[in-house]
């Protein structure tokens, strides 16, 4: 078996938490749990073959948090109250089952929210529109609208989502960990990027300003879950802005990374088109090598097109700890147990992106 085969199967701890070997799940919305944000049969059966299958870590799809400016799609599902993190226990058990992992990716979508049940506006850290327009495939349509700027009482309120979010998801869904969603575009990212983030007081201006609110979610986050293994997902990309790329460069990476760590972060999961590139046009470094840099001590969890072994092994190379597969995943959902058998990977088919429910032509189980 290929070096990088034996890496990926190898054990490894986040935090106290021990995983049977190096491959996990990335996050991917699916839109497939009921109207009022519970977690579905059919989303414990999607879920659990990756367990079957082999996967030592999954992460889940993002979980929205609260009941104001949280929820960014129709049929998300959320964890706001102990129905909802009652509804997750099927999904947890499932994944149990198989001596896998699951952490819980906890979002607030901000701006970029196109279908909350509960409140018409969105909201973010400044009144600027998105880029871009709405999702189709989320079922959005149009321009995104001009987000309210937050108070600081609504940003009270989302931090406070975040920390019962994870005390449910913890306490009561029986996840083993906690992904903040710091990525793609959404409210944390909003916060850290220059032009979504036009704000002059605490929150806005340097750079140190607009990761406060990260950090402060971190905390909270943090004091709610306990001993489960706490960890943020950063990108440059947005979701509605492919081709974002940080201001300040390698000094971002430099503020960001060092400041997840001194925030006592168990792991920082990058995420990237083709992770192995350089983050900048400038420089050599990708982001995940940026991030062992900046943060020595931190698990670095590394995604976007790390399926070949080539890919695989450049990312331990360049400091990955974990390897998570998105399409990869969803084409291969016994990846690891292919790797194991040295059975071929079969290529990704643009069909299973659609909501779980939409799926043909694979068998959930």
């Amino acid at each position: 078996m290929p070096f990088v085969h034996d890496t990926l199967l190898s054990p490894f701890d986040i935090g106290s938490l021990p995983l049977t070997n190096r491959l996990a799940v990335a996050p991917m919305t699916r839109v497939s749990a009921s109207a009022d944000g519970n977690a579905s049969q059919t989303m414990a059966r999607y879920y659990e073959r990756f367990a079957k299958g082999g996967f030592g870590l999954v992460i889940t799809e993002g979980i929205y948090t609260d009941r104001k400016f949280a929820q960014g799609y129709v049929c998300q599902p959320g964890i706001t109250d102990a129905e909802q993190a009652l509804a997750w226990q099927a999904t947890t058990r499932g994944i149990h089952a198989h001596n896998s992992v699951v952490f819980a990716q906890l979002m607030h979508a901000g701006a970029l929210s196109q279908g909350n049940r509960f409140v018409q506006q969105s909201a973010g850290p400044s009144a600027v529109r998105p880029k871009g327009e709405q999702m189709k495939f989320y079922y959005g349509d149009g321009p995104y609208r001009v987000p309210h700027a937050m108070t600081d009482e609504d940003i009270a309120d989302a931090i406070e989502g975040f920390a019962s979010a994870a005390r449910l998801s913890v306490g009561t869904a029986n996840f083993d960990g906690i992904e903040i969603h710091g990525a793609n575009g959404y409210l944390l990212d909003q916060f850290l990027t220059d032009y979504t983030n036009q704000r002059t007081d605490r929150w806005g201006g340097c750079l140190r300003n607009r990761i406060r609110l990260t950090l402060e979610v971190i905390k909270a986050v943090r004091d709610a879950a306990g001993v489960a293994p706490v960890g943020v997902r950063i990108s440059q990309a947005k979701v509605n802005d492919y081709q974002h790329k940080w201001a300040e460069g390698e000094a971002a990476a430099e503020t960001l990374f060092g400041s997840l760590a001194d925030a006592g972060v168990d792991f920082i999961h990058v995420t990237e088109f083709e992770a192995w590139q350089p983050a900048f046009p400038a420089g050599e470094a990708s982001l995940i090598s940026l991030a062992r840099r900046f943060a020595p001590e931190v698990a670095v969890i590394a995604n976007g097109g790390l399926h070949t072994p080539q890919h695989a092994e450049q990312a331990f190379n360049e400091g990955a700890n974990i390897i998570a597969l998105g399409k990869a995943a969803l084409a291969n959902p016994d990846y690891p147990n292919r790797l194991v058998n040295r059975l071929a990977i079969e290529d990704f088919d643009t069909s299973v992106l659609g909501p779980i429910a939409d799926i043909k032509h694979r068998e959930l189980v």
